[in-house]
C-alpha cells in the first residue's frame, strides 16, 4: 500500500439481538461491536469486530488500543506491519479488514484477487440453534432460515441428559440435515462419555470444543468416534501448531486471530498440518461476516449466520437463500 495519508475513525455500537443467545456458561443479550473507517483521499476502508468475550476483549476498550497506531497509520501503516506490531484481537481485526478494503478501493482490484483467491462463490453455512428446551429447539429447526438450512449446529450446555434430548429432538424432525454440535467448553472427559454414543446415533458430523481452553491434553483421554474442532483452544497462527494429534479441524475466527491477513495464513498452514478448516465469527453485522466469507472460500465447514441473530443488519448485507450465504461485492471489498 502506498504512503498516502490515512485517517481513522472508530465507533462502538451495540446492535440489538432478535432474542437472547444462550451457550454453555453464557447468555448474550447484545453483541457490542467496534466499527473502524479509514480514509485516504477519496478512498474508504471499513472493518468491524466484536472481540473475544472469554478473553475480556471488549469493544469499549478497542478505540484506545487503536490510538496507539494512529500515528503509524498516517504514515502508511500496512497489514504486515500491523500484524507484527499489534496483539491479535478485535481491534486489530477491525483495522486489518479496513486496510484490506482501503487497498481494494485504491487499486481498483477486489479483495479476493488481492488475497490470491478464486472469485468467491456462495457457501453452505451452518445455522446455529441456541440452547433451549429440546422441544423448542426442534420447533426452531423447522422455522425460517433454520427450516431451509442444509446444515445445523446445536449449542450444548454440558448438562448431559438435556443435551442428549436436544440432539434426539432435532434429529427426529430434521433427519436429512448435516448436524454439528458446539459444546463451548462445557464437558470433561468423564461427563462426555454418555454423550458420545448419542452423537453417533444421531449422525453428528462434528464436535466443536468439548473441553475448556487450557485442558487440550484431555483430548487424548477420550476415543472420539467423530471429528473434533478446536475453537477456544486455538486463537492464532502460533497456537495452530499445537493442534495436530489433538483435533481434526480448526475454527478460525477473525476476531481471535486479529484479522483476515492472519486468518488466511492460518487456513493455508492448517492444510500443511493435515487439519481441516472451519470459519466462524464472534457476532456482528454483515460488515464482520463479509471478510470471513472470503476466508470461507478455503474452508471445509462454514459458520457465518451471525447477522441473522440481529434485529437489523447493515445495508447492503449478506443474503441467505436455500441454506447458502451469498456476499455481494458491494457489502465489503
Amino acid at each position: 500500500m502506498s504512503s498516502l495519508l490515512i485517517e481513522m475513525d472508530c465507533q462502538v455500537h451495540s446492535p440489538r439481538l432478535l432474542e437472547p443467545v444462550r451457550i454453555a456458561g453464557h447468555t448474550f443479550y447484545e453483541i457490542p461491536c467496534l466499527q473502524v473507517q479509514l480514509s485516504s483521499g477519496p478512498h474508504r476502508g471499513r472493518g468491524e469486530a466484536a472481540g473475544v468475550f472469554y478473553l475480556q476483549d471488549d469493544p469499549a476498550r478497542m478505540p484506545a488500543q487503536l490510538e496507539a497506531v494512529r500515528g503509524a497509520l498516517r504514515e502508511g501503516l500496512g497489514r504486515d506491519a500491523l500484524r507484527l506490531g499489534m496483539p491479535a484481537g478485535g481491534a486489530r481485526n477491525a483495522l486489518d479488514c479496513a486496510l484490506w478494503e482501503l487497498e481494494a478501493r485504491r487499486t481498483g482490484r477486489p479483495i479476493w484477487q488481492l488475497a490470491g483467491l478464486n472469485p468467491p462463490r456462495p457457501l453452505r453455512t451452518v445455522f446455529t440453534l441456541s440452547a433451549h428446551e429440546p422441544a423448542e429447539m426442534a420447533a426452531r429447526a423447522l422455522r425460517g432460515l433454520h427450516g431451509q438450512a442444509q446444515a445445523l449446529k446445536l449449542k450444548l450446555t454440558g448438562n448431559t441428559d438435556v443435551d442428549i434430548e436436544r440432539l434426539r429432538a432435532v434429529r427426529r424432525v430434521r433427519p436429512e440435515v448435516w448436524m454439528g454440535v458446539d459444546a463451548n467448553q462445557g464437558y470433561t472427559p468423564a461427563s462426555i462419555e454418555a454423550l458420545l454414543p448419542v452423537l453417533v446415533d444421531c449422525r453428528v458430523r462434528l464436535l466443536e470444543q468439548p473441553f475448556a481452553r487450557g485442558h487440550e491434553q484431555d483430548m487424548a483421554q477420550v476415543d472420539f468416534p467423530l471429528p473434533t474442532a478446536a475453537d477456544e483452544s486455538c486463537l492464532d497462527l502460533m497456537e495452530l501448531e499445537t493442534l495436530p494429534g489433538r483435533f481434526d479441524l480448526v475454527n478460525i475466527k477473525l476476531d481471535k486471530c486479529g484479522g483476515l491477513t492472519e486468518a488466511l495464513m492460518m487456513a493455508r498452514r492448517a492444510r500443511q498440518l493435515g487439519l481441516q478448516v472451519m470459519v466462524g465469527n464472534m457476532g456482528g453485522s454483515s460488515l464482520a461476516a463479509a471478510p470471513a466469507f472470503l476466508l470461507g472460500q478455503l474452508c471445509d465447514v462454514v459458520d457465518l449466520d451471525g447477522p441473522t441473530v440481529l434485529a437489523q443488519d447493515c445495508s447492503p448485507g449478506v443474503r441467505y437463500e436455500g441454506g447458502l450465504v451469498h456476499c455481494p461485492s458491494e457489502v465489503w471489498g
